[in-house]
């Protein structure tokens, strides 16, 4: 496995992750720098370079960057984003994930990828969940903004430094591993 090829997981798992804070977010990030000539996709994922794929990443984005701002909605926005997080965190560590199998690719892009990407979004979700319980919805402006922020954070170290991506990556799965073991001990 060459160096391109580890960076290209890397980039990938970063992207997964920052779809578990807000889906649409890194997959415009991804179609933007893969335009501009940033990043190579894979062939079968040149279509998100498109103007077509750009603009209506952009305008899912922007629906749902503001609809998380909207208490309740973005409980229910939820409900269908944790699915759609999993397949999202797949589809990127796909697309840029180069010169591998495809055996190797797709359990990868699944498992870490999918993964990922689904256990940040359930965090994230449970996040929510005890915001609108405890302030009525009015605190989850706030955690639309930090999620918000770390996607847009998670997005851009993911395309410029994405071995540092993906130490944080390891860092917030181990993290939530942390929360879930703390409270799995609480309940007994």
């Amino acid at each position: 496995m060459n160096v391109e090829t580890i960076i290209s997981i890397c980039l990938g798992i970063g992207l997964a992750a920052s779809v578990g804070f807000r889906v649409f977010l890194p997959l415009f990030v991804l179609s933007l720098v893969s335009y501009l000539g940033v990043w190579d996709l894979n062939d079968s994922w040149q279509w998100l370079s498109s103007i077509p794929a750009f603009i209506t990443l952009g305008v899912a984005m922007l629906f749902e960057v503001f609809a998380y701002y909207i208490p309740f909605v973005d409980n229910l926005l939820d409900t269908i984003a944790i699915p759609l997080a999993a397949v999202a965190g797949t589809a990127v560590v796909v697309s840029t994930a180069s010169d591998l199998d495809p055996l190797i690719t797709w359990s990868l892009a699944i498992i870490a990828g999918g993964g990922t990407a689904s256990a940040i979004k359930g965090m994230s979700s449970t996040t929510r969940l005890a915001s609108s319980t405890s302030t009525a919805g009015l605190g989850n402006p706030v955690v639309a903004t930090i999620e918000t922020g770390g996607s847009i954070v998670m997005s851009l170290l993911s395309v410029f430094l994405p071995v540092v991506s993906f130490i944080i990556v390891l860092m917030i799965l181990y993290f939530l591993y942390k929360i879930s073991k703390k409270f799995k001990t609480s309940k007994n």
